[in-house]
């Protein structure tokens, strides 16, 4: 379940407006919730804006809740199961925060008791839109009352951004604060420090070539991080994208720029580092690989629904395709659950906490990383080991010439990405447009394996007919795909070659 809340301070004299012009209002009788937050000692998970709650209410109810942080300032992710008891996490739950934790005990590290007064904001028909909590909060050590505080919260129900703005605009006018958004348990605990998963550390005025490059790793894990969770829960993401996706995006790009910026990091450090990513990005891949393919099936499938082929044996294709999805997420779901992860999670953070730099990364960014950007660019230009250069495709070359470019084309935009914040707005042109190349590029690889695994279906029944037929079809339409993306490709790689994206490289 998605929450999207906003909190305000308030004083004990605080006194709730009335709410009538944003809605009909109706308040419900107060209950006393007391809550139970787990965390590690060194307050790993709420440090990184997550939580763990054990809540009894007034009623028998109680209930354990975990809430993920997304990347919107007051939206969480919220799943809670039936408890069994305090300290009795359900396994599922617990799972879920495995990337903060690491293995570490969870014990209690926050109790608070809230006295809770709600007051429903409903429509003319009565379906409620918002809801105001006037929370005032005893933060509980034993049986004492160590200090409370008081805050108004407001979630969102079925209404819209602009009925919070409204209830804002009243509260405001009656004395709230709005300030930052902390939880209860956070501010229970005190000031904490920030996490470097989530909080970049800023950068000096003339930056040296190891900040920079710790920054573009730091991005990298903390997307793997940031996903792992909703990877566990086999999620679907808002924009149709899944976190399976996003995890192996995060450990390319980690892998990436471990090996573009090797000169600035200690090689004795990067290279085991980067052989557990390799692990991980495996495992990734065969789940992602199936995802991608079972997309694909229908978006070609569907492709000119005049003619539509055979809907049986294209679902008997999604099936075996389904089948094969299972297993690789199984695999994957063996990989998040071992120490193996849980070892490489706790390298991530120590890679960003104390990353082993060579003596070249005590240099001004400046004067050392567009040299090594240079060098990923060059590759993916002038070719070199058996791959062509992007201007040296042709529709004649092998698929796998193609792949190889796609690849060396991402590795220059990684880089580029990377020192963008040294170089400014041109390394942000030139790897927006190797992106827009690597996209026809990757539509071209996508349609081949596509292709490919269309007849590999059919000879896997080679005794039926419909099938065959379909996947002929399906194989046909792939091809076209490929034809056309190296048609288009030489026009998009110009743009690329445009003064204005690599003068900076010259």
């Amino acid at each position: 379940m998605l929450e999207e809340e906003r909190k305000y301070q308030v004083d004990d004299g605080f006194r709730m407006p009335n709410l009538s012009a944003a809605g009909r209002v109706s308040a419900r009788e107060p209950v006393t919730l007391r809550a139970t937050y787990y965390d590690t000692a060194e307050r790993l998970l709420a440090r990184h804006g997550v939580s763990l709650r054990y809540r009894k209410n007034d009623a028998p109810a109680k209930v354990w809740t975990v809430k993920l942080p997304s990347s919107t300032v007051g939206v969480r992710h919220e799943h809670s199961r039936p408890a069994a008891g305090a300290g009795v996490v359900p396994p599922d739950l617990l799972d879920l925060v495995t990337a903060y934790r690491r293995g570490r005990t969870l014990r209690p590290a926050a109790v608070l008791r809230t006295v809770r007064t709600v007051y429903e904001v409903a429509d003319r028909d009565g379906a409620v839109l918002a809801e105001v909590a006037d929370d005032v909060v005893s933060v509980l050590d034993g049986r004492k009352v160590a200090h409370r505080f008081r805050e108004i919260e407001v979630e969102r129900v079925d209404g819209g951004p602009k009925l919070l703005d409204k209830i804002e605009r009243l509260l405001l006018r009656a004395g709230a604060e709005a300030g930052d958004f902390v939880p209860k348990h956070v501010r229970a605990m005190g000031r904490l420090e920030a996490p470097v998963l989530v909080v970049p550390a800023p950068l000096r005025r003339r930056p040296r070539a190891g900040d920079v490059v710790t920054e573009a790793i730091r991005r990298d894990i903390a997307r793997i991080f940031k996903h792992d969770p909703f990877a566990r829960l086999r999620a679907i993401m808002p924009n149709g994208d899944t976190p399976v996706h996003q995890m192996r995006v995060g450990t390319r790009r980690l892998r990436s720029d471990l090996q573009t910026f090797q000169a600035l990091l200690d090689p004795s450090w990067t290279a085991p580092l980067r052989a557990e990513l390799a692990w991980l990005a495996t495992a990734l891949g065969g789940a992602r690989d199936v995802e991608v393919l079972r997309a694909r099936l229908h978006r070609t499938a569907a492709a000119d629904p005049l003619v539509p082929p055979d809907p049986e044996a294209v679902e008997s294709i999604d099936a075996a395709l389904a089948a094969r999805q299972e297993q690789a997420l199984a695999v994957l779901d063996a990989a998040l659950h071992s120490r193996r992860y849980v070892r490489l999670l706790d390298a991530l953070v120590e890679a960003v906490q104390a990353p082993r730099l060579s003596e070249l990364a005590r240099e001004r960014a400046d004067e050392v990383l567009p040299g090594i950007a240079r060098k990923p660019w060059r590759r993916l230009v002038s070719g070199g080991g058996g791959v062509p250069g992007a201007g040296e495709l042709t529709p004649d070359l092998p698929d796998d010439d193609w792949h190889e470019v796609r690849k060396r084309a991402k590795r220059a935009r990684y880089a580029a990405d990377a020192v963008s914040a040294v170089v400014g707005p041109d390394a942000v042109l030139l790897a927006k447009a190797i992106a827009r190349a690597q996209g026809v590029i990757g539509e071209h690889q996508d349609a081949a394996i596509a292709a490919d695994a269309w007849l590999a279906a059919a000879a896997a029944a080679p005794g039926d007919h419909a099938l065959a037929v379909t996947a002929g079809r399906l194989f046909e339409r792939e091809r076209a795909s490929v034809t056309r993306a190296r048609a288009k490709f030489p026009s998009v790689w110009e743009s690329v070659l445009e003064d204005k994206n690599i003068a900076w490289l010259k």
